[in-house]
């Protein structure tokens, strides 16, 4: 089973969504190394895909889906207004949370942005 730390970052009513060329929309993250915990995967990851260095992170949740374990975080970032695709990453924005529904992305991201925004 593949392990994955997953960051949801939301500001003034919109959420940060990542794609790879010719992939779905996406949450930041990544996969958990072997000598890493998901916390620091996170913020790892969401640095390389975006360039937003974190300046806390909240655990939400541990999503099953498929053959992955997501570790859900909500990031705080210190610098919310530089959010670029870097590596990989080929498109990064900030989408308004009614957008979700229409949005190409997968299952469980649509599961992980839902309980997210129960708890608004």
């Amino acid at each position: 089973m593949k392990v994955r730390a997953t960051v949801i970052c939301e500001h003034n009513g919109h959420i940060l969504f990542v794609r790879k060329a010719r992939s779905k929309w996406a949450l930041p993250g990544g996969k958990v190394e072997h000598d890493e915990r998901p916390a620091g995967a996170a913020a790892r990851e969401l640095e390389e895909e975006t360039g937003l260095n974190v300046d806390g992170l909240l655990y939400l949740q541990e999503l099953k889906a498929d053959n992955t374990v997501h570790h859900v975080f909500e990031a705080s970032v210190v610098n919310i207004d530089e959010a670029r695709p870097r590596s990989e990453i080929t498109e990064c924005q900030w989408l308004p949370y009614s957008t979700l529904e229409q949005l190409d992305t997968t299952q469980a991201t649509r599961r992980i942005v839902r309980s997210f925004l129960r708890r608004l």
